[in-house]
């Protein structure tokens, strides 16, 4: 498939995109607002500063990117950031971790047009791009204006791989534009050369998702909380948090967790579902499993009949962390392909993870062999192991350790980046 039919497949399904848009924002209000955005229709304040556009699709590359941003900030202190996302979590994140210090806008849709009215508008003299998000129209309009397009932490699965490798025509050319990619991992860096990428526009970085940031706050705010659950709960319970949750998968934990509680009492469930729109479904679900449960949300002060509580509130993750035990992360379960695993192993937690990791495929490779993280198959095998690091004070305090030591050695790709990105921007 060429560029040309390409453009014209998506402006033949771009009502699509709005219906679908329309779709999601009955659960998720957020999605319909400003959806100009998304067609290159909207505003900036007036300044006379460089942009350097920073692109993250949604929360979890947002909440990864922070670090670097933060540290672009620091360098380039007489430009601006813009940072563009395609979901409202990922928004509600730019704001969250940058306040006023950045520009944010949807990412307009890789129509040819609306490429133009935000390339016209906002000017950038860098794109950088988190994760893997490889749109041909969007790299093509750079390269013509000579906007360095930087692609980093770039994580490519065999599936993706296998895809993008079908449209060889459309993406050899689009890779041959693309100035640097900086990945994650050495299969990554494979991939990438097998479907066109020249050598010289490729970098083995590591994940900058290993730098992430464990303020003393965060640890800070996260005791705090397990104290205020502990004078409700009591003193002795521990947290077994399940974190970002996808539809099929909570019942599944709810399943293991009755499980747990017949071995180990002491123990609640934090369980976190991924999606806001799903917060109310599985409070309901919590519900018809006959366990006890109250809402993060609202503050209220668990009690002694308090067996789950719902983490139903956006961008406390790492807080919630900070406050258990043992971490399972979700989206691994059903085959989602996983989520961070470096975020609780970062606070020393031991990491549960379902067998469908692969978004993550060598990160979580890594940490097994680490010793920080363990794949389970199922509920049974999940509440078997949360069952034996509860019950083994040994087991689980080495595990632990594996965990954070595993995070601690791999830092460093954060640094390498700015290397790359200083290649492109002066100061």
């Amino acid at each position: 498939m060429s560029r040309f039919f390409y453009s014209l497949l998506l402006y033949l399904i771009s009502p699509l995109a709005m219906v679908r848009l329309y779709l999601r924002s009955r659960k998720a209000p957020e999605y319909w607002q400003r959806k100009a955005e998304r067609f290159g229709f909207f505003n900036l304040p007036p300044s006379t500063k460089p942009v350097i556009w920073v692109h993250s699709v949604s929360m979890g590359e947002t909440i990864a990117s922070g670090p670097l941003v933060k540290q672009l900030q620091k360098n380039y202190p007489d430009h601006r950031i813009l940072i563009t996302t395609m979901t409202p979590t990922g928004s509600a994140q730019v704001r969250k971790i940058h306040g006023d210090s950045v520009e944010h806008v949807y990412a307009s849709y890789d129509l040819p047009g609306a490429i133009k009215r935000f390339l016209d508008k906002v000017k950038p003299v860098m794109a950088i791009v988190v994760d893997t998000e490889l749109w041909p129209n969007t790299i093509a309009a750079c390269h013509k204006r000579r906007i360095p397009v930087l692609i980093v932490n770039a994580r490519l699965s065999e599936r993706s791989a296998r895809g993008y490798g079908r449209f060889s025509l459309l993406t050899r050319p689009m890779l041959e534009q693309i100035d640097m990619v900086a990945a994650q991992n050495d299969e990554t860096a494979r991939r990438f050369l097998e479907l066109g990428l020249p050598e010289r526009q490729l970098s083995n970085t590591g994940s900058i998702k290993f730098d992430l940031d464990v303020s003393p706050e965060v640890i800070a705010a996260g005791k705090a909380l397990r104290e205020k659950w502990q004078q409700g709960m009591g003193s002795d319970i521990r947290i077994f948090v399940a974190a970002s949750t996808h539809e099929g998968e909570d019942q599944q934990i709810l399943d293991a967790f009755k499980t747990i509680l017949t071995n180990a009492p002491e123990m609640r469930l934090l369980l976190v579902p991924r999606h806001p729109e799903r917060f109310d479904g599985v409070h309901q679900l919590i519900q018809d499993n006959q366990l006890s449960v109250v809402r993060h949300s609202q503050g209220t002060q668990p009690s002694g009949e308090t067996r789950v509580i719902l983490g139903d509130t956006m961008g406390e993750m790492m807080k919630l962390f900070a406050a258990s035990d043992i971490a399972y992360v979700g989206g691994s379960l059903v085959p989602t392909g996983g989520h961070n695993m470096l975020e609780p192993a970062a606070l020393n937690l031991p990491v549960l993870s379902g067998p469908h990791v692969f978004n993550f495929e060598e990160i979580s490779d890594s940490l097994v062999k680490a010793g920080g993280l363990k794949i389970v198959n199922n509920s049974e095998e999940l509440a078997q192991e949360a069952i034996r690091l509860i019950q083994n004070k040994n087991e689980y305090e080495v595990m632990s350790r594996h965990a954070g030591e595993f995070v601690s050695a791999n830092r460093g790709a954060l640094d390498r980046v700015l290397t790359l990105v200083s290649r492109f921007v002066t100061a």
